[in-house]
């Protein structure tokens, strides 16, 4: 089976940039249907092809977010080929938040007065236009004729910042749709979950690569409270919809910090607390006594 596998990953057509076209093709088909059916002739009908076009966006950088880490995780045929087209599935991602960019140009030109009283907020506006810098950068850097222009530090700053955050965007709003808003649908709870489970899983991947590389067990203290806090992340993760009000409020108390949520990129970080904590107890889960460091750091030496 595992022969059988790999074969088929190897084919041409599901692989490299043909497997973006096959992907985008009938992706554009769908939206450009989508669009015919659609009131275009108003704010509503133009504001339902953004949210459509958003949900076909978002499980691609998820997808990009998560292949390196379930190539460490789970080793195997199949996590390398994710993990070797994970660029062509990023353009995927591209492509639909493309479809998007030109639903928000419509909106905001010949539907202003719409986009101004029911759809614009100043910190949704500068976390989507950051969002757009992002993507054509890291678009246009990805081929060679841009990519030679940057050192191999500049290259991977621009595209794992950018990746972080056009992850943390659409995480936010599902977030913020499951513990705010009335009545969620089916498809926030996917895509939080989702966002939830790719990031969660970089956070894995990261822990093992640290444990390996210590070389040393973890001492027990360090590994019953870090587990014992990743439980408590998890927990937060899952009941937001009852902590958010009081933890807002907590957060927000200071003026300072009630002034920044008005145009401080998602602070005050509620939709993160969980991956946080979580993320701190994997460190301490993966923590190599002092000991253990200072044979590591002696061993180096001798070498």
């Amino acid at each position: 089976m595992r022969i059988e596998l790999k074969e088929i990953l190897k084919n041409k057509a599901i692989n490299g940039w043909r497997l973006f076209w096959l992907i985008a093709t009938p992706m554009s088909i769908v939206m450009i249907i989508a669009m015919m059916g659609a009131d275009m002739s108003n704010g509503a009908g133009v504001s339902e092809m953004i949210g459509f076009s958003v949900r076909f966006a978002v499980p691609f950088i998820y997808l990009v977010v998560a292949a390196s880490s379930v190539q460490i995780l789970f080793p195997g045929t199949f996590p390398m080929w994710w993990l070797r087209n994970r660029p062509y599935i990023g353009m995927c991602f591209a492509v639909a938040m493309a479809w998007q960019g030109m639903f928000i140009f419509i909106m905001s030109n010949f539907f202003r007065d719409y986009y101004y009283a029911d759809v614009y907020l100043l910190r949704d506006e500068l976390e989507g236009t950051i969002g757009y810098i992002f993507l054509p950068a890291m678009v246009v850097t990805s081929f060679q004729f841009g990519r030679k222009h940057l050192n191999p530090m500049q290259w991977k700053l621009i595209h794992k910042s950018g990746i972080y955050f056009l992850w943390a965007y659409p995480f936010s709003v599902y977030w913020w749709n499951l513990n705010y808003y009335e009545n969620p649908q089916t498809i926030d709870y996917i895509f939080y979950w989702g966002g939830f489970l790719a990031f969660a899983l970089r956070i894995a991947a990261w822990g093992k690569l640290r444990q390996q590389a210590a070389a040393s067990t973890t001492p027990f203290a360090f590994k019953a409270l870090g587990a014992t806090i990743i439980v408590f992340g998890l927990f937060v993760s899952a009941s937001g919809l009852y902590w958010r009000e009081a933890v807002t409020t907590f957060l927000t108390t200071p003026k300072w910090s009630a002034d920044l949520v008005l145009w401080f990129l998602f602070w005050p970080f509620e939709p993160y607390l969980s991956l946080f904590i979580i993320g701190l107890g994997t460190m301490l889960l993966t923590k190599v006594s002092t000991e253990a460091r200072q044979q590591g750091v002696k061993a180096e030496f001798s070498q």
